[in-house]
């Protein structure tokens, strides 16, 4: 079953900030890992990808920078900045309450 893109396309910034928290990595790499994460079910296109990378580093909440790779192209490697961090758990915590009041709007009484 392959769920809908528009389920999760608000929620690219809180994907790209979780894939941040534990270390710097570059597109190819967190699109990588968001396809291995959903079995294949779910990939950023290439374009919304380096979109949200601009919009979060103009909002200050990750930085980036060239890697200095000795062989093949040069990469952007993006972190998160510490403003990124308090954004990202603020955006898990609507998450949580946006899911708990989905949850219920959909229950059915049976």
């Amino acid at each position: 079953m392959s769920i809908t893109s528009d389920l999760i396309r608000g929620h690219t910034d809180t994907i790209i900030l979780a894939k941040l928290m534990s270390h710097d990595n570059y597109g190819y790499e967190i699109n990588k890992s968001i396809q291995q994460k959903t079995g294949g079910e779910y990939e950023l296109k290439e374009a919304t990808l380096y979109t949200a990378f601009r919009r979060l580093e103009v909002a200050g909440c990750i930085s980036s920078y060239w890697g200095d790779e000795q062989t093949g192209a040069r990469r952007r490697y993006y972190s998160i900045t510490d403003s990124g961090r308090d954004n990202y758990k603020r955006l898990i915590s609507e998450w949580k309450k946006a899911k708990e009041m989905i949850e219920n709007l959909i229950k059915t009484e049976e």
